[in-house]
């Protein structure tokens, strides 16, 4: 199946509003996109400010890769933009064992036709006080190891500097530059003939995240933490906008 002559234009109606206002929002620095994989993929990017999805769509759509979310199922059901949702084939998460079946379909006919798949692995913004990616959810995993498709980190920084993280508003000046990298697709061959148990989804993830973090640390240059933020360590939720209760920036404790 190819792509539908609906999703192409309601990509192409969007981006005609969204490039010039994130071009003219912020500087952009992309490296080693001609390195994607040429069919479909699974994508998974940091998460350091509610922007930043935005920034990884740009960056892929402008590659020739129509980008997918993995998005609330609640969100489809807004006036409006539930319609665009699923005009523009976006994936409903949903809780029930039917709705994960229904989202796993639609995902993986996406990546068969040559889509980019994004998918969070942290499963929210990082909790972590110095913005380091944080202990990885499982669902980027399981869908890889379901799927068989090649998963991408996608490193960026920047973009948290335009809209700090629950941030009230856009700080435009000085004009900041975005970077944004594609990571080597993750190793995940030994994994793929296992049962899919919790060890193996655990090794999957961890993987995933280490990959990630390292393109982070790249474009950060300096040197990341020896362990992932683990929220629960913490007493933070995975919800909500409680990010730095019980500890301060830099505090590892």
């Amino acid at each position: 199946m190819s792509e539908t002559r609906g999703a192409r234009m309601i990509f192409a109606g969007l981006s005609v509003i969204v490039r010039p206002g994130m071009n003219l929002l912020m500087g952009k620095k992309w490296e080693r996109f001609e390195t994607l994989p040429a069919g479909g993929f699974i994508a998974c990017p940091n998460h350091v400010t509610e922007i930043d999805p935005l920034v990884v769509g740009h960056v892929l759509y402008n590659h020739g890769h129509l980008p997918r979310y993995m998005a609330k199922g609640s969100l489809f059901q807004v006036p409006g933009l539930g319609a665009i949702l699923r005009a523009s084939r976006q994936i409903p998460v949903e809780r029930s064992s039917a709705g994960a079946s229904r989202s796993l379909q639609l995902a993986r006919e996406l990546i068969a036709e040559g889509g980019a798949v994004i998918v969070y692995p942290e499963g929210t913004l990082t909790r972590d006080p110095d913005q380091w990616p944080m202990r990885g959810r499982t669902g980027a995993a399981r869908l890889a190891l379901q799927t068989g498709a090649p998963v991408v980190p996608i490193a960026h920084w920047g973009a948290q500097e335009v809209f700090p993280r629950y941030g009230k508003g856009f700080k435009i000046f000085p004009r900041k530059t975005v970077r944004v990298r594609a990571c080597d697709p993750v190793d995940l061959s030994d994994l793929a003939d296992k049962p899919m148990t919790r060890t193996v989804l655990d090794e999957a993830t961890a993987r995933i995240m280490a990959s990630l973090t390292a393109g982070v640390a790249e474009l950060r240059g300096e040197t990341p933490p020896p362990a992932p933020w683990d929220p629960a360590e913490h007493g933070q939720p995975l919800t909500g906008r409680d990010v730095e209760r019980g500890s301060g920036p830099g505090d590892r404790r």
